[in-house]
């Protein structure tokens, strides 16, 4: 079995990437999902950050979690010294369950900031352009152009992860574009 990173900056293109790997029948764990189904009803977040606003409902809320953390470097690494070892070892169960499948896939948007790297055998960046991902932030998620900023700026540059990777897919184009070179990564992987 070859354990595969695909690998993106926010807003780079990783889910359609994603969604590419599952109609060419690969199995792809997102840890973005993965993160989110942790944070829903994490006592030990809960405890950890009590004295801030992050609670709606009685659960706790991204949006709200997300603004505290990205405003503060310590609490930003305190959520992630309770998040990765959790997303870590959910991600060892996913090589457990898919171990005899010849390429299995992990979209990990921050491999290299949570120090993961052991876990894989390759990794696939996917690579789009600082302003493409500035106006999809802003579009997307409805940030306002500082905070997109704030948010693209709290990973590593892409030019350093491009140093990193295996493979890189280059997503400046269309949807169609970016689906044809993912088969053609693939078939540079097998």
């Amino acid at each position: 079995m070859m354990k595969i990173a695909l690998v993106g900056n926010i807003a780079s293109g990783k889910s359609t990437v994603e969604k590419t790997l599952q109609e060419l029948n690969f199995s792809v764990l997102d840890t973005d999902f993965v993160a989110h189904c942790l944070l829903e009803n994490n006592t030990e977040i809960m405890d950890a950050f009590k004295d801030y606003d992050i609670l709606t409902a009685g659960k706790i809320s991204r949006e709200k979690l997300g603004k505290i953390v990205f405003s503060d470097e310590t609490l930003k690494q305190k959520l992630e010294a309770i998040l990765h070892p959790q997303i870590r070892a959910k991600i060892q169960e996913y090589f457990s369950i898919h171990s005899n499948e010849e390429l299995v896939f992990v979209s990990i948007p921050l491999l290299f900031e949570a120090k993961m790297e052991d876990l894989f055998d390759k990794v696939l960046f996917v690579y789009t352009n600082d302003d493409i991902r500035l106006q999809r932030l802003m579009k997307r998620n409805n940030y306002t152009k500082e905070y997109a900023i704030v948010r693209m700026n709290s990973q590593i540059s892409q030019d350093e992860k491009v140093k990193l990777a295996d493979w890189v897919i280059y997503n400046n184009s269309t949807v169609e574009d970016l689906r044809k070179m993912v088969v053609n990564a693939i078939e540079q992987i097998h």
